[in-house]
């Protein structure tokens, strides 16, 4: 199968070119900058906001799948910076779904949590969406452009949420931040009061392969299998990694002053994804260890 894989330098997206390649697969990594990753798998560095040249390179590779976890995620940095959201969001997004349309290819897009506005979830796959803040509505216009560009048996939606993994790829993500922030005996601020579901970025990349490999159509939650606190979650963390609990500061959201709204019950339900699919979403418990082993493996 001939797989092309956006934002394949970034934490999701490397895992899943690894997986696909050593599965067999022919990929095409796409992602901004310089290739960051090693394997056996062609590279093109791009701009999901460059159309025309995203359009080329889906003509010219021919995939018969095309996985999208690529996107801008920095949820303030999309706030400061409206147009340059919307670009990668949800124009990347419509181009890759029109390319999708004419090459009779399969569509798997990545969105988040934040499309829900956390007033009481968790949340089926089917929930209504509520975005609140510039990247919300941008995820929420970009599944849109989807589900309006392609037939239903074409494309497939999969929401994932507060994705971890080390070492981090430029961006902090949650767990590397937390790891990092506490190894150092910083105390740090959590929400007590903000819900949601942690992942690990190799479990997301499992699932998200195994959806391409069937290319099974619809909504899916592919994320962490239990919704816990951001303080609990720390808590948890100090207890596996040999760190002071003391360090976590617990806070709540109405006490911070936020660029971009945060949900505050954003979990998602995965009963559809545990009951369909081999890869199964993992338990924090399972999340700490991917973290401390991996954490003991990097140089």
């Amino acid at each position: 199968m001939r797989v092309a894989v956006t934002g394949s330098n970034g934490l999701v997206g490397r895992r899943l070119v690894a997986r696909l390649v050593s599965a067999g697969h022919t990929v095409l990594g796409l992602s901004r900058g310089e290739r960051r990753v090693e394997g056996a798998f062609e590279y093109a560095a791009i701009d999901l906001a460059d159309t025309d040249t995203l359009t080329a390179r889906m003509q010219a590779f021919a995939p018969d799948v095309i996985l999208n976890p690529g996107g801008m995620t920095d949820v303030d940095g999309c706030e400061r910076d409206p147009k340059a959201a919307w670009a990668a969001n949800v124009t990347g997004v419509a181009t890759l779904a029109l390319a999708a349309r004419a090459l009779d290819a399969h569509l798997v897009h990545v969105s988040t949590d934040y499309v829900f506005d956390g007033d009481d979830g968790p949340y089926a796959p089917d929930a209504k969406p509520n975005p609140r803040g510039t990247y919300a509505v941008t995820k929420a216009a970009g599944e849109l452009a989807v589900k309006a560009l392609l037939p239903p048996a074409q494309w497939t939606i999969a929401r994932t949420a507060v994705v971890s993994g080390w070492p981090s790829t430029g961006k902090n993500n949650f767990g590397f931040w937390l790891v990092s922030t506490l190894a150092k005996g910083q105390p740090v601020p959590l929400f007590e009061d903000q819900w949601v579901s942690t992942s690990h970025a190799t479990n997301v990349a499992a699932m998200l392969a195994e959806l391409a490999e069937r290319r099974l159509s619809g909504l899916w939650h592919t994320c962490g299998a239990e919704v816990t606190s951001r303080v609990e979650f720390g808590r948890r963390l100090c207890e596996r990694f040999g760190f002071d609990g003391a360090l976590i500061a617990p806070s709540r959201m109405a006490d911070v002053k936020l660029l971009s709204p945060r949900p505050k019950k954003s979990g998602l339900r995965v009963d559809q994804t545990v009951a369909e699919l081999s890869a199964k979403p993992w338990t924090v418990a399972q999340t700490l260890d991917a973290l401390w082993n991996e954490r003991q493996e990097t140089p």
